[in-house]
């Protein structure tokens, strides 16, 4: 079958490989839709981050090249001995984490903070962006009829958003701000929405991201042509009380936390592939804090019911659909060459 390989950096192959055999405690699906992610955009410009490329990974005893894409959905086909939650012709999502189940962090119920963790489709086992895959079953979660396949490969991303908004201090009818409005911004905002933000500003470079954020309800910032801290702290009659950060750029840190009013609370959402120099005095003085998350954990089934509700809408998110054939050149390169995309999905054919 064909699947994406990252082989090393600005390396990536669309490799014919063994189609995947099904094993015990494993669900093997057809992948209708995957997602191409920051995080696998920056493994292709900066990786190895979570790839393992020297040594195995500790979970998956796999190694570069690994077949990528952990942002998908598709169709059972067939399941292994031992499956019981899921059965041939059910359609899917896959929550893509492997965790030790044995460290501190898992014993606590915290397995996306597990010592060893890892993802599927970035530290091995298989990925999205293939034709079939073979994943453990605790990773799968039924789609209702009302959901989509493409907003089954959504599910993952919204996840991240969703998790970060539940993990922070916000409150139903607090202020907020979004720094970076590309798709997990976006998502973030509509997380917001559905946690009961009152006002959500959007600081964000592109206009297209920027209007898709005024569309999605927030309040436009265009730091182009504002001082985006100054404007905020303007409207808000002294700052926000959440703000978020998901652009990875490290002058943007600061100014998110410069947004925010004495106890306010920063939360990055990003991933970083530089420091980020912050002053302590813009913490301390106001006793503000800074939080982080990385990926998720138990909010898959909270996304699933909200985009059965009209959550996290597909229709205004994707902005390009594309075949497996199409994903080095359509996907990943045409993300960087075309700055203004929001979501590309990749149909694996």
């Amino acid at each position: 079958m064909k699947a994406l390989r990252w082989h090393n950096v600005k390396d990536l192959r669309l490799d014919n490989i063994e189609e995947p055999i099904v094993k015990k405690g494993e669900v093997k699906i057809k992948v209708e839709w995957c997602g191409i992610c920051g995080s696998d955009l920056h493994e292709y410009t900066a990786g190895p981050i979570f790839i393992p490329s020297e040594t195995p990974h500790p979970l998956t005893g796999d190694k570069a090249p690994i077949v990528m894409g952990h942002e998908f959905s598709g169709q059972v086909v067939e399941v292994g001995e031992d499956v019981k939650k899921v059965q041939v012709g059910d359609r899917v999502t896959v929550e893509p984490i492997y965790s030790c189940g044995e460290c501190d962090a898992c014993k606590q119920g915290k397995y996306n903070l597990c010592e060893t963790m890892g993802f599927y489709g970035l530290a091995g086992g298989g990925g999205g962006f293939s034709e079939f895959a073979s994943i453990p079953e605790h990773m799968i979660h039924k789609l209702p009829e009302n959901v989509s396949y493409e907003q089954g490969a959504l599910v993952e991303p919204s996840a991240v958003a969703l998790h970060a908004v539940k993990q922070s201090k916000v409150k139903v009818g607090d202020k907020v701000a979004v720094f970076g409005t590309g798709p997990i911004g976006l998502l973030v905002i509509e997380a917001l929405k559905a946690a009961g933000a009152s006002e959500i500003y959007a600081v964000e470079l592109s206009e297209q991201r920027r209007e898709k954020a005024v569309e999605l309800g927030a309040i436009g910032v265009d730091p182009n042509n504002v001082d985006a801290v100054e404007q905020i702290q303007t409207l808000t009659n002294g700052g926000v009380d959440v703000a978020y950060e998901v652009t990875g750029v490290p002058p943007v840190l600061t100014q998110a936390i410069n947004s925010t009013k004495f106890n306010g609370e920063t939360m990055i959402v990003s991933i970083f592939e530089k420091e980020a120099p912050i002053h302590p005095q813009n913490i301390a003085l106001r006793e503000r804090t800074v939080s982080g998350i990385i990926g998720y954990r138990d909010v898959f089934p909270a996304v699933i019911r909200l985009m059965a509700q009209g959550y996290f809408p597909a229709d205004k998110l994707v902005t390009k659909r594309i075949t497996l054939d199409e994903v080095i050149d359509e996907g990943f390169e045409g993300l960087l060459k075309e700055k203004n995309h929001i979501k590309i999905l990749v149909k694996a054919e």
